[in-house]
């Protein structure tokens, strides 16, 4: 089917769809972006994803100052193994040190490297499962003061398609 003829045929259906939606009954529409912002238990999540953010931040600070630490004293233990006034025995002894320290100093990159993407995993998760949580419970009253209003569809205005352009392109309904 080419993509003129599947163009029409989705106007069609969805022409039939608004058609036989409002032979049923009324025709609601709702700004969802605007009532899932203003509602209290989101600006509630959000305070809590921030104070989390914030803890992250400073634990990550903490790891970032410990190795710029390790990474400064590394450098003067380099000056330091490199003076010509040392014995060999000396000199290899603080090579070895050398080695341990920068050894260490890898394994901190690693982990301040592990512990940001853990950190990022974590808050993109729990604004997950919030905003599921919050859009399940608004999407449940939402539904029942429909029902009782006798609104056979109610449809978002705020809502995008698939390629960014908006679902409902006109109403008065709406403000």
């Amino acid at each position: 089917m080419n993509r003129t003829a599947l163009t029409i045929a989705a106007a069609l259906t969805a022409s039939l769809l608004s058609t036989t939606a409002l032979a049923q009954g009324k025709v609601g529409v709702i700004n969802l972006t605007k009532v899932f912002d203003d509602f209290w238990r989101t600006k509630q999540a959000d305070a809590q994803i921030k104070d989390r953010l914030a803890e992250f931040e400073k634990m990550g600070q903490s790891m970032y100052d410990d190795y710029k630490k390790a990474n400064e004293e590394f450098g003067k233990q380099i000056e330091a193994a490199n003076d010509p006034s040392l014995s060999k025995e000396e000199a290899d002894k603080r090579r070895k040190d050398l080695d341990k320290k920068r050894k260490d100093i890898m394994e901190m990159e690693s982990n301040i490297k592990q512990f940001q993407s853990n950190s990022q995993r974590a808050l993109m998760e729990q604004r997950g499962r919030v905003r599921e949580s919050i859009l399940r419970d608004v999407r449940g009253v939402l539904e029942e003061k429909a029902k009782a209003s006798g609104y056979a569809t109610v449809l978002d205005v705020s809502a995008l398609s698939a390629n960014g352009t908006p679902v409902v392109i006109f109403t008065t309904l709406a403000g």
